[in-house]
């Protein structure tokens, strides 16, 4: 007689590649697709109404899947995932089983709870089978390879992850799932359905974004980004443009991948065909599979890291005292700094759930080291609640990346929150779609409305402190003001990591530590994240620094 197994899908909402969906195939005859909807996940601050529509979008089409192609159903449980297991393992209820898979989940809340879950298991008789699936490759194996700590640079981490070889080959989704038996089909719309957003306590706005939620959305997304082949083999995302919208210049996978209903592996393999036909692509860290190989670099990072979602107890966080004054945190975060490209960037994230990679570096910049020096937890946090791909390894490397808290050191390169998107998008169409109050704002003024005339600020019916708020900080005063408590706090850093009896372990990026001398200017270039393969930082190997770019001032 054949085992009744189920599985437990968290993320890795899809049939194809799903290593623990052929795993719960093994030897059953019946395998309980199930979901639980985890309180942790709902109430404010914790997941905005975009990612939350998204997940159930998610859901739904997982359901539709099973149901037409399978004559099987999703069955969604609520509460406390470890209340539901010791319902569903030792009391048997709703159904019996005597096998539980699910995919691995590097994160410190899933591993608290799948280690609670596994004892569960174990004392109801339960057999556990945990798969791989979310990563390109086994985050252990990897750690076994730097022997534990990983490199916080890209560079020596690309070249040791390509030493280990290509990822498996995905697999297909199984031909035949057992279904569970008809008397629990029959219950899944009445007690077991993917609940409204309205019965997951969130206000039912309207969908203004472009991403729906779903494996079948997902690979087709895949698939027609994937038909040009020439863009995918000569992308290079640090000259994709942030002010582009409908469509915007990047792929958008990034949410398919956060809730795996696309495999990393057939998005891998994908581009993998791409450029064996197109010699001379474009080359990590900036082309597609770079986009691949930095998830893996942050997913690793994040695995091996305590503490890695805060600067408290995080050993590989600079310690900087950060001033949050929550008036500016509250007006960052609504889009009202009086700063155009900065709001309208944070307003397409809240409407949408979505902006472009370069729209958040320049919101965190500003948010952090640029201009108001607010922590970056705080804009980790929003990000986590507001973005529909919030990614918790991925988020808060790329805070900490941005603040100059860890992994990236030129703390003197600033985005600047006027120019930087002039250059993309000269006449303002992207802040005028996102901040309509300066819709009729002549192009000269659109980026800087404050330095209109009041005629012209009249003509176009916005009245700067009225209709629209005043910068909240000076730029020029704010920056400097930044880069001193900056250059302050690193100089503490080293202070106290040459202290005769420090008991501090030596910082495997020191060599990249003494960059703040270099020539602080407002920077209109991309210097945040894409750092040479090598993991060089604009200085040579003997330690010379590399002359400045000279660039005008706006």
């Amino acid at each position: 007689m054949g085992k009744s197994a189920v599985l437990w899908f968290r993320k890795g909402l899809r049939l194809h590649d799903n290593l623990a969906l052929l795993e719960a195939c093994k030897d059953a005859t019946h395998v309980y697709p199930v979901f639980i909807i985890d309180p942790h996940f709902v109430g404010p601050g914790k997941v905005g109404v975009n990612r939350y529509r998204f997940l159930l979008e998610c859901l739904t089409d997982l359901d539709t899947s099973l149901k037409t192609k399978y004559n099987s159903r999703l069955i969604v449980l609520r509460g406390n995932p470890l209340d539901v297991m010791r319902s569903l393992l030792k009391d048997k209820q709703p159904f019996a089983v005597d096998k539980l898979c699910y995919e691995f989940d590097s994160e410190p809340y899933a591993r608290s709870r799948d280690a609670e879950v596994t004892k569960i298991a174990k004392e109801g008789g339960v057999e556990v089978t945990v798969s791989p699936g979310h990563t390109l490759f086994d985050l252990d194996e990897i750690l076994k390879k730097f022997k534990g700590t990983p490199p916080l640079s890209y560079g020596p981490f690309v070249k040791m992850v390509e030493s280990i070889g290509p990822p498996q080959t995905d697999k297909d989704a199984p031909a035949a799932i057992p279904a569970p038996p008809a008397a629990v089909l029959g219950k899944v719309d009445e007690s077991y359905s993917v609940p409204t957003l309205q019965e997951m306590g969130c206000e039912e706005t309207p969908h203004n974004g472009v991403l729906r939620g779903g494996e079948t959305v997902g690979l087709q997304r895949l698939h027609d980004v994937t038909r040009n082949e020439k863009w995918i083999a000569t992308f290079e995302k640090p000259k994709t443009k942030p002010t582009d919208f409908n469509p915007a210049s990047t792929t958008q996978m990034s949410p398919y991948m956060k809730f795996g209903c696309v495999s990393a592996r057939k998005f891998y393999h994908h581009l993998l065909a791409i450029y064996k036909r197109h010699k001379g692509h474009s080359q990590p860290p900036v082309s597609l599979l770079g986009q691949l190989y930095w998830r893996e670099f942050f997913y690793t990072v994040g695995y091996a890291t305590n503490n890695y979602d805060r600067m408290a107890g995080n050993k590989i966080c600079r310690q900087i005292a950060w001033v949050n004054n929550e008036e500016w945190i509250e007006a960052w975060q609504q889009g009202k700094t009086g700063y155009p490209w900065i709001d309208a960037a944070m307003r397409q994230l809240r409407r949408e759930g979505w902006m472009h990679h370069l729209a958040r570096h320049a919101v965190a910049c500003f948010l952090t080291r640029g201009d108001l020096f607010c922590s970056w937890e705080v804009g980790a946090k929003t990000f986590d609640e507001l973005l529909i791909d919030a990614d918790w390894s991925i988020n808060n490397g790329n805070w900490m990346w941005l603040s100059c808290s860890c992994f990236f050191y030129q703390f003197f390169r600033i985005y600047h929150p006027s120019t930087f998107a002039k250059k993309y998008d000269p006449t303002g169409a992207y802040v005028r779609r996102y901040v309509p109050e300066l819709r009729h704002m002549p192009d000269k003024y659109v980026y800087e409305p404050w330095k209109a005339p009041k005629a012209v600020q009249e003509e176009a019916k916005c009245i700067i402190g009225q209709d629209y708020p005043e910068p909240i900080v000076d730029h020029a005063e704010a920056s400097q003001e930044c880069k001193d408590r900056m250059k302050a706090a690193y100089d503490e850093h080293k202070a106290i990591k040459r202290a005769p009896k420090s008991e501090m372990k030596p910082d495997p990026d020191d060599e990249e530590e003494d960059d703040e001398e270099g020539e602080e200017e407002d920077d209109d270039e991309d210097y945040s994240i894409y750092k040479p393969l090598d993991g060089t930082n604009k200085r040579s190997r003997k330690g010379k620094k590399a002359s400045p770019k000279k660039k005008t001032k706006a």
